[in-house]
């Protein structure tokens, strides 16, 4: 049965976001009070009442400048924390960026599982229900946490995108590395129905050793083609620079690249910036702004508040939540 009333909060530091996903469901954001300690302690509480409310609080978990990934993750949970406690009958966290969602399994002897110390602390706080956007790893994300997880997807934007702007040309939708061949995959049925013809698939072999990222092997028929990039993260771009860069070799007539989540590492904007792609397509969930002009004239930033703002508005009525899912 759905709640009888609801509220969106956000923290300071996604308070832009918040605003607009309040605005998309015609209500205000929820007051709160934030407050600075010595030794870089801190409190937020909710400054109105949440007794027996579904509350929605949407922060995403990336770093930034000022407030590193952990510092967020931390105020996070204590406000989630203080909502319980306040007597919020359901709290869900919307986190449309996960942090350590890569770091998911164990690749050296002794390796921390991130991913499940984090949804710990989650549980740890109360939290009923984590709503998050293209996790690099699903079956890990959804193992990881025993409280309810919905995992949305970003296709039926970049679809949208792909047919409105380039829907005219011969395309092809590349994973830049085999692992993400279901996620084009699933991108390609997408562009497809839109179109209303069938879009071929294809991948790039890649091997990456102390950073360095390789292989040639391109499958699929890229000649004369735009070829549409598809992958979860742009971090230091070093993967999608070789896949353009092979693509291109292999004769592609143009190359864009769709991301959910723009992090954009420092070195970024001089890999992206010399690769051969013609745009990026991004969420504004992490707004790009460690990006140089050069890089930035190549971007795509799609507005994301729709996407978390249909999808409370389904969560607090009850019902299926269907196409805005990336099972």
């Amino acid at each position: 049965m759905p709640h009888s009333r609801f509220a969106v909060f956000s923290l300071n530091s996604g308070r832009l976001l918040g605003e607009r996903v309040a605005s998309h469901l015609g209500i205000h954001l929820g007051s709160h009070e934030e407050r600075e300690f010595e030794w870089g302690q801190h409190k937020a509480r909710p400054l109105e009442s949440v007794r027996g409310a579904d509350v929605y609080v949407v922060q995403s978990l990336h770093g930034q400048a000022g407030e590193s990934v952990n510092d967020k993750l931390c105020r996070l949970l204590f406000f989630v924390g203080a909502l319980r406690d306040a007597g919020a009958r359901w709290v869900t966290a919307v986190v449309p960026y996960l942090c350590y969602s890569r770091k998911d399994r164990q690749t050296k002897h002794r390796d921390p599982v991130t991913t499940r110390y984090v949804a710990a602390l989650f549980e740890a706080v109360g939290v009923d229900r984590v709503v998050t956007l293209e996790v690099h790893n699903l079956a890990a994300f959804q193992n990881a946490f025993r409280c309810q997880t919905e995992h949305l997807g970003a296709r039926g934007a970049f679809a949208d995108l792909i047919a409105s702007q380039f829907g005219d040309r011969d395309l092809v939708v590349v994973s830049p590395d085999p692992g993400g061949i279901k996620r084009a995959n699933s991108y390609r049925d997408a562009i497809s129905h839109r179109l209303g013809r069938a879009v071929p698939t294809g991948f790039v072999e890649k091997r990456r050793s102390d950073d360095v990222v390789s292989g040639d092997l391109v499958v699929g028929k890229m000649e004369d083609r735009t070829v549409v990039l598809v992958d979860d993260l742009i971090s230091g771009g070093t993967t999608l620079a070789h896949a353009a860069d092979a693509c291109r070799r292999s004769g592609a007539q143009a190359v864009i690249a769709v991301a959910a989540h723009g992090a954009f590492a420092h070195e970024a904007s001089r890999v992206l910036g010399s690769a051969p792609l013609d745009r990026i397509a991004i969420l504004d969930h992490i707004p790009p702004t460690e990006v140089d002009e050069t890089l930035r004239a190549k971007l795509l930033v799609l507005n994301s508040a729709p996407l978390f703002a249909e999808a409370i508005r389904r969560l607090h009525a009850g019902s299926p939540l269907g196409d805005l899912l990336d099972p």
